[in-house]
């Protein structure tokens, strides 16, 4: 465990395979978490890594995570019925303001983020369409469950095996030829959300954008997770940032930290 929190123990009453490598994984209770926000999934005697919220049901709350590593291996070992130890929620979320109409763009494992707060802007009655950026059909994560409560997907694949053949900046390019948005809202890979970023201060219109770095305790005090050239906090000031914010953030789309500070180019 990273910090001085005592984790709070939730039991998993469902597991979905989104993915060959992305799993969500569904839990029992009540968690105060706004869209945007994580927590520190505690796997005793492993580790704890941070994971976004992924939507809400009516008694609990779901996170879906990538495999990419000896804890995420270890994760996908837990089965329905079993109980794991959550820290949080932490962070600076998405804000929805007083905004009419959006666009939310979901890059392969990035979509989760956006998918809460697409399933909150639903309730809030605003109009919401939600790109999913994948490899292929096989790789575009809950689609079923973005489907479920109404969401207007718009598929954007490499190989074109589902929906728009090409990256999912190209689609939100084309959406924007026919439709007036207020903000594009965004997670995914950093390439990506640049190419948004830049699109966003082109049309003059609103953005935010969550990002991902290493981190080690979540609560601010480490400052293993601060970005050139700000000093901003992902775990505090971010993991969303606004438009204004992001566009100061020098390595964003460039390169990151790897839990040894050595940069990492993306």
């Amino acid at each position: 465990m990273n910090n001085l929190e005592q984790p709070k123990i939730f039991q998993i009453t469902d597991v979905i395979q989104e993915t060959p490598d992305i799993k969500t994984f569904v839990f029992q209770g009540n968690l105060s978490a706004l869209p945007g926000q994580f927590v520190m999934l505690w796997l005793p005697g492993i580790d704890s890594k941070p994971i976004s919220i992924a939507y809400k049901i009516k008694e609990g709350f779901a996170l879906s995570v990538r495999k990419v590593g000896p804890f995420t291996s270890e994760l996908f070992k837990i089965k329905k019925g079993q109980k794991l130890g959550l820290q949080g929620p932490y962070g600076h979320g998405y804000d929805l303001k007083d905004y009419k109409k959006i666009i939310c763009v979901g890059g392969g494992c990035g979509t989760p983020s956006v998918a809460f707060l697409a399933q909150q802007a639903k309730e809030k009655k605003l109009e919401v369409d939600f790109i999913i950026g994948a490899r292929s059909r096989s790789e575009i994560p809950l689609k079923k469950f973005l489907g479920y409560i109404g969401i207007k997907i718009f598929t954007s694949t490499d190989d074109g095996s589902c929906g728009y053949k090409g990256f999912a900046t190209d689609r939100l390019k084309e959406l924007f030829s026919k439709n007036q948005y207020d903000c594009i809202y965004t997670c995914g890979p950093e390439i990506m959300m640049k190419k948004i970023l830049d699109f966003a201060v082109e049309k003059n219109i609103g953005c935010q954008i969550s990002m991902e770095r290493f981190m080690a305790c979540g609560i601010g005090i480490c400052g293993q997770c601060c970005v050139d050239d700000t000093g901003w906090r992902v775990c505090q000031e971010g993991p969303v940032f606004e438009k204004e914010m992001a566009l100061q953030i020098s390595e964003l789309g460039k390169y990151k930290r790897d839990k040894c500070g050595k940069k990492q180019n993306l």
